[in-house]
Parts: C-alpha cells; sequence; structure tokens
C-alpha cells in the first residue's frame, strides 16, 4: 500500500509543481492549504478548488488563524517593540508550517509534509538528515529552514530542491498547469498593499512612539515617527539632508533614537549570534563557516568561536555591510546548512552598539 504524502499547498506555482511531481512519482498525495486570518482576495475554498480539479487530488483547509496571530503576527509586533529587526517567514517555518501543518498531516496517516522551497535533503548512513541549498542560486531558501529540528527535517520533504524556477516555469507550462497566484511573493506573504509600518501600526495594541534622529556622534538631526518604520541599512524615510545619503546604523528602543550614518558606517567585523539551532553535531571548538546574515546577503567567510551549545561569536573574514539584530544568521560549509541563530548584537570596526 501506497504511503500517503502531505504538501501544503499556498496556490503558488511552486506548491503546484511540487504536487504534481509527488504524484508523477506515484505518491498518494493530500493537499494541507492554511489560513492564516490574512488573506486578501478570493475565498480560500474558491481558490484550492481550482488546485484541487487540477491536481486530481483532495486538499484540506485547516485554520491556523490563532497560531498565527500568537507565533508570528505578536512575534513580530514584540520584535519591532524591542528596537530588533523580525524574520517572520523563518518563524513561520518553523511553528506553523512544520508545527502546527505537520501535525495535522500526521493525523491524516501522511508520513511526511512537502512544502515548495528550494531546497535539499539527504540521509547518511545513520538516518540522520542534512538539509542543502536548493540547486537554484537565485531562488533557494534553505536559509528560511534552518531552525527546522532534525525530527521536522526527517517529516519533511522539498520536490523542488534539485530544479530551477525556471525548469518549475516550464513544466507547469508544458503540462497545463495555472496557479491561482501568479505574481511572485518577493516578500512577507501576509503583508499585501501596505508597508510594514502601515501593517503594524494598525495592530491592536500598537501605539507608534516618535523619537528623536541622531548621528553616530550624538548630534540631533530631526525627529522620527516610530523606530518601526526602520531597519540597519535602510536608507529611504530618514528624511535629514546631508552632504551624502545617510543610512540607519542602529536603533535604540531604550531610547527611542534612531542612529543614523553614513555607508561606511554600517560596516561589521563580528557578531553574537544566540538560540542557534544546531542541525546536526553542534561544534566545540573554533570552525570556518560561510555565514549567510539575510537572506539575499550572500554568506560571507567568517569564523565561528562557541560560546555555549546554543550561542556563538562570529568574526568576518572582511567587514559586512547592514548586519541586523533580529534577523537570523546561517551557517553553511559547502552547500550544507550547518544551523541557524538569531543575531543579537554586533561589533563595528571601531566601536560596539
Amino acid at each position: 500500500m501506497k504511503r500517503l504524502t502531505a504538501i501544503a499547498i499556498s496556490g503558488g506555482i511552486d506548491s503546484l509543481v511540487a504536487a504534481y511531481l509527488l504524484k508523477e512519482e506515484g505518491h498518494k498525495v493530500v493537499g494541507i492549504h492554511f489560513i492564516t486570518g490574512y488573506e486578501t482576495g478570493p475565498a480560500s475554498g474558491i481558490r484550492i478548488s481550482h488546485i484541487a480539479d487540477q491536481l486530481g487530488i483532495s486538499i484540506k483547509i485547516i485554520d491556523c488563524s490563532v497560531e498565527f496571530k500568537k507565533e508570528v503576527i505578536d512575534y513580530l509586533i514584540q520584535t519591532y517593540q524591542t528596537g530588533l529587526t523580525p524574520n517572520p517567514c523563518i518563524v513561520c517555518n518553523q511553528s506553523i508550517k512544520f508545527g502546527r501543518v505537520l501535525a495535522s498531516a500526521r493525523k491524516m496517516g501522511a508520513s511526511c509534509l512537502a512544502t515548495g522551497h528550494y531546497a535539499r535533503i539527504i540521509r547518511d548512513e545513520r538516518d540522520g538528515c542534512h538539509l542543502l541549498r536548493g540547486v537554484d542560486p537565485k531562488k533557494e531558501q534553505s536559509y528560511f529552514l534552518s531552525l527546522l529540528t532534525q525530527k521536522q527535517l526527517s517529516d519533511a520533504c522539498f520536490p523542488l530542491g534539485s530544479m530551477t524556477k525556471q525548469e518549475v516555469i516550464k513544466l507547469a507550462e508544458k503540462k497545463g498547469l495555472s496557479p491561482v497566484t501568479k505574481k511572485e511573493s518577493q516578500d512577507i506573504c501576509f503583508i499585501r498593499d501596505k508597508t510594514y509600518g502601515e501593517f503594524i501600526a494598525a495592530q491592536q495594541g500598537f501605539t507608534p512612539k516618535p523619537g528623536i534622529i541622531e548621528d553616530v556622534y550624538g548630534n540631533i538631526l530631526g525627529k522620527h515617527k516610530g523606530l518601526h518604520l526602520f531597519t540597519i541599512g535602510q536608507r529611504r524615510g530618514i528624511n535629514c539632508p546631508a552632504c551624502k545619503a545617510y543610512y540607519v546604523v542602529n536603533i535604540d528602543s531604550k531610547k527611542n533614537r534612531l542612529v543614523v550614518g553614513f555607508k561606511k558606517n554600517l560596516e561589521v567585523s563580528e557578531c553574537k549570534v544566540v538560540n542557534i539551532n544546531w542541525i546536526n553535531q553542534e561544534p566545540d571548538f573554533p570552525i570556518k563557516v560561510y555565514t549567510r546574515v539575510r537572506y539575499r546577503h550572500k554568506a560571507a567567510l567568517s569564523m565561528l568561536f562557541p560560546v555555549d551549545s546554543h550561542t556563538a561569536i562570529v568574526r568576518f573574514e572582511n567587514p559586512q555591510s547592514a548586519i541586523t539584530p533580529g534577523q537570523c544568521a546561517v551557517f553553511y560549509q559547502d552547500d550544507e546548512v550547518l544551523g541557524g541563530g538569531w543575531i543579537d548584537k554586533f561589533i563595528r570596526q571601531k566601536m560596539e552598539i
């Protein structure tokens, strides 16, 4: 008897093609579409029935709105309120997709949960799981999966990991597969037609707190309308005329001040990373790794110095720009993800902020 494989269905081309591939490989497939409570556009039932008809599978709709509000939205707001920059996609994968949705798949009798992520999993001779980059360098998404545990990865499947985005698009066209969502998601999926700042300001219980803007020398340059409107490295929206463009170099939530400087002030030589999730064995001695400090960042050569089992200092071979507390630092050796954790603080060339 064929084992049942569940796949998270969003309505986009990636999960659609991933489901098609599973069926072609002979899997017995059931789809799961989860509701966050922040959807816009056509009702989920209408959208997902279109996908189900094309694939010839049943798709269960589960309501994750309570968990999503608690685990993702509340985290987003609280992180901004403490002067950090959140990464809700990583949290969603860890707590919703491979938390609540995976649990629902298990209750249905599924042996694993597949998604449309561009990443790969290989197993070693002891049946341990190793997370690898997807083969498409422009699209690969291992960064967003770095906080998954060994157990979560053992229950995961990524059919698109060995494909490029263009191959996925061509296959969909060839097979007449039509996604409901045609626009490629470039940012946080649950924020539509709003800026981050507008979305956060609209949430119940959130009150923007205006404050001052200072340069790196302590000179007052102006006022800001709330720290939630900014992230380190940001250039737009500062509105302080100068001979060169200002960038956000620090967000001081204790004093409610925005610190700005020039591009050279963004360079960071090392950072502290906390709450690290090691996918396999954590290192107990300094190791050379490539560290990725945000999704669009090219992983940089660095030395990782363990402090304890879940904390490390990362020292970059060359200074990196706009390292941001609250974002995830992910560690690679070749194509393998060793683990990832949260950037706690950084050290600049000449001063600590």
